[in-house]
């Protein structure tokens, strides 16, 4: 079974390394397994697509591409700067993930 992950779909995250280093963007999907993420508007690569059908002429488009959640930390709701993730029990005794810096609860989106 895949260990616990501080990255979850809808979180708001800073890339730490690579070419996007600084950029912040939003979550879109998780890949569990490859312990991977796309990020929205980071890591962008040039996709070539053959004709087809629904796309007659075919074309060069730009999307998102994984990267690895080393390189990815959580935004802090409170400061909008990066913090680790913790998780404690919340008033109605619910394992809930908090922000090492601020100890604010981080909200699931």
């Amino acid at each position: 079974m895949p260990n616990k992950l501080h990255i979850r779909r809808g979180d708001t995250v800073k890339v730490l390394s690579g070419n996007s280093k600084g950029k912040k963007g939003r979550v879109l999907e998780v890949y569990v397994n490859k312990k991977r993420a796309i990020v929205e508007g980071v890591n962008m690569v040039t996709k070539h697509l053959k004709p087809s059908a629904a796309n007659p002429n075919g074309g060069i488009e730009k999307q998102e591409a994984p990267i690895h959640l080393s390189n990815l930390m959580v935004v802090d709701p409170g400061t909008g700067e990066g913090t680790r993730i913790g998780r404690k029990l919340n008033k109605e005794g619910k394992l809930q993930r908090f922000s090492k810096k601020s100890g604010e609860f981080i909200k699931n989106e």
